[in-house]
């Protein structure tokens, strides 16, 4: 057990959440996570109100203990999810891709902590305005949906800028990922691409494999070109877009090849012509363990990592 802000304020033992990963981050991993003392995320991404309430359901049979659910705020039913939150007494929500404003009261009234993701100060601060617990910090090596600064230049400003406490994301895969968002100000970290290879995770076991296999360079950012960059491990799919990208396509066509690029992959297992979104971290992950294990080897490392420096006056 570690006390952090983070950790008492969400009542988890262990300052570690999960990412809130569409299509990865179903009842399964969120419940294996927060029995195994972080914090399980399910995550709505672009799925029906009907479906995330099914989720919440089916871990509640798998855990008492604290879990969150992410909310893209650009899902066509974010209204009716945002409720949904509300009716099934989730205890923490995520957010992403814009502002959760206009849900802040009727989450504050239902006891909900609200923590939403952000790629700059500015929009840290207003979150703060706006009455979030916390923010998480992503920096730009994390897997899928970007920013475009890095987490070792963002949290620290983040953590100047605000009051609430910062939880880091984006580039932290092992203890010593963990020790340095600490030594930056961030009171937690939210890991997604190691979770990607744990035991309870569902995505097809193709998509573990290339991430157990990757090297440092092995990530590419498409989508620039229309303001939605995204990171993913290099296949033919990406190979493609950039082609597209270069050659000026439209978004339309863009959209056409990405369309069901993540289900492919998860699902299906083409890790090929499929979406294998993950972060640059993925190079360090080369051994696939259950969520229990993966904190408890992250816990130990940043212990070690932290006991083994010494400042020579």
């Amino acid at each position: 057990m570690m006390k952090t802000e983070i950790t008492e304020l969400l009542e988890i033992e262990y300052p570690i959440i999960q990412g809130g990963m569409a299509w990865v981050a179903e009842y399964h991993l969120a419940a294996a996570v927060s029995e195994a003392g972080g914090l399980g995320i399910i995550g709505a991404g672009g799925a029906p109100a009907s479906w995330v309430r099914d989720q919440i359901r089916e871990l509640k049979k798998l855990t008492n203990k604290p879990f969150g659910v992410n909310l893209m705020l650009m899902n066509p039913e974010a209204d009716q999810i945002a409720q949904v939150l509300v009716e099934e007494g989730v205890n923490v929500v995520t957010t992403g891709a814009g502002s959760p404003e206009k849900y802040m009261k009727a989450w504050k009234e239902a006891n909900m902590k609200v923590i939403p993701v952000v790629a700059s100060v500015a929009l840290a601060k207003r979150m703060e305005r706006c009455g979030a617990d916390a923010v998480v910090a992503e920096g730009t090596e994390a897997g899928g949906h970007i920013g475009e600064i890095t987490t070792m230049a963002l949290v620290p400003q983040i953590v100047d800028a605000v009051n609430i406490p910062v939880i880091a994301a984006g580039g932290i895969a092992d203890g010593r990922g963990l020790a340095a968002a600490f030594m930056l100000g961030a009171k937690a970290a939210q890991i997604g691409t190691a979770f990607v290879a744990t035991d309870e995770c569902i995505v097809h076991q193709n998509y573990k494999d290339r991430i157990l296999k990757s090297k440092d360079i092995d990530s590419r950012v498409t989508g620039r070109s229309t303001g939605h960059p995204v990171r993913t491990i290099r296949n033919n799919m990406t190979k493609e877009y950039t082609r597209l990208e270069n050659e000026g396509a439209s978004f339309e066509e863009l959209e056409k090849l990405t369309l069901g690029a993540l289900r492919k992959a998860v699902v299906d297992g083409d890790v090929d012509n499929g979406s294998v979104m993950a972060g640059q971290i993925a190079g360090l992950v080369k051994e696939q363990l259950s969520c229990k294990a993966l904190i408890e080897k992250l816990m130990s490392e940043m212990k070690s990592t932290i006991s083994g420096v010494s400042v020579n006056e």
